[in-house]
């Protein structure tokens, strides 16, 4: 399968203003590329890359006074196949796990376990560990948070979503992330692209999308308490303890977005030349 996907940003700032973007497609998926995979600015600024502490590319700029435009269009291979499920994947003991696994059972900005400790093991304790348990935590947040995108605060943590019982996808993570490290098992935030290839167009605005993996039977595992069943073509962007880590943009000084769109969607054979054309286009535009 493949699948074209890319996005259109801008900001206005009323000053230079330093930023950090994570908007490349995470370092395990760029061997999937079937196109080339760059970020369009204009007007054209320096910029260069670096990997962070958790292995994501990020991208360092100083946005000028004015608007500022960030654009990419890639068309990447995909299996095709829904995230996978692994009912026997168990619960690794913690003298067990790796070194890298440990930093996901600790508490962080948006996971405050300190204050879900007691809930998570009330309601999961007594569940088999693994991959049931984990299935039984997203069954409880899917039910526990309704999404609304009217819902959206950038501030709210786990313990609070769980209180509010509103969110968004970010807030469905959030919370699975932080019980899940309540009760030993590593978890870390996604964020990325999901089309709706396989169910039901969604009528609202594309945006990019949140979910987690938890470490399990020597692996990572892929799970999304919002949809809260196995979906098609993920495209992984980045990866961290929450939100803050894997920020679409961080800006430090004034910017307004002044516009967002996300494109993801599975590619018809016979629309690659098309696809291809356009997408030299649009690298000619902001040349």
């Amino acid at each position: 399968m493949k699948i074209r996907a890319g996005y259109d940003i801008a900001f206005n700032c009323v000053q230079d203003v330093p930023m950090v973007l994570m908007l490349t497609v995470h370092p395990t998926r760029q061997h999937d590329l079937l196109t080339d995979h760059t970020i369009q600015i204009s007007p054209h600024v320096a910029a260069r890359n670096y990997a962070d502490a958790f292995g994501n590319v990020c991208t360092r700029l100083v946005a000028p006074a004015g608007q500022i435009e960030m654009r990419s269009e890639f068309i990447i291979e995909d299996s095709g196949l829904p995230d996978a499920v692994v009912p026997h994947a168990a619960q690794a003991p913690l003298h067990d796990l790796p070194d890298e696994a440990l930093v996901y059972l600790l508490g962080s900005r948006y996971c405050d376990t300190q204050k879900l400790t007691e809930l998570a093991w009330a309601l999961f304790g007594s569940v088999n560990g693994g991959w049931q348990r984990v299935q039984a935590i997203c069954d409880y947040v899917h039910n526990r948070i309704q999404f609304g995108y009217q819902f959206a605060r950038s501030d709210r943590i786990a313990s609070e979503g769980n209180a509010e019982q509103i969110g968004v996808c970010r807030d469905f993570a959030h919370l699975a992330v932080t019980l899940c490290r309540c009760m030993n098992i590593p978890a870390r935030y996604c964020t990325g692209y999901l089309g709706d290839i396989g169910v039901p167009l969604d009528p609202a605005p594309m945006d990019f999308s949140a979910w987690f993996e938890v470490y399990l039977g020597g692996r990572w595992h892929t799970f999304d308490a919002r949809h809260n069943h196995p979906r098609i073509g993920r495209i992984v962007i980045a990866r961290g303890r929450d939100a803050a880590d894997v920020a679409i943009s961080t800006t430090f000084g004034p910017a307004r977005l002044v516009r967002f769109t996300v494109l993801t969607e599975e590619l018809a054979q016979n629309d690659t030349v098309r696809i291809e054309s356009s997408t030299r286009q649009l690298q000619h535009q902001f040349a």
